[in-house]
């Protein structure tokens, strides 16, 4: 089993920052892929961005050229690095882990105010 938890969540004006992390613990050698999805109210879950532990990283459409994931397999931590904020990044975001199965995290509220 592999436990994820979420810090970094709040509330940012539009143009503002955060920053995302998520620690791994339990079976975490076997971890490849982490990330990030996000589900906003009455919306289906979407891909944030996802790295694997060989740094090859993925970006939804939405997000690119604004948001940064990276990962410290040392720490078996993942961060989202969030910048440009706009209002429709407003969500719950997920923490994600795969090893022969997904794990996910409790998720952390993003909240971008206009």
């Amino acid at each position: 089993q592999v436990q994820l938890v979420e810090s970094g969540g709040g509330l940012v004006q539009t143009g503002g920052s955060l920053r995302l992390s998520c620690a791994a613990s339990g079976r975490v050698f076997s971890i490849n892929t982490m990330g990030w999805y996000r589900q906003a109210p009455g919306k289906q879950r979407e891909l944030v961005a996802t790295i694997t532990s060989g740094g090859s990283t993925n970006y939804g459409d939405s997000v690119k050229g604004r948001f940064t994931v990276s990962r410290d397999n040392a720490k078996n931590t993942v961060y989202l690095q969030m910048n440009s904020l706009k209002p429709e990044d407003t969500a719950v975001y997920y923490c994600y882990a795969s090893n022969f199965r997904g794990y996910w995290g409790q998720g952390t509220q993003v909240t971008v105010s206009s």
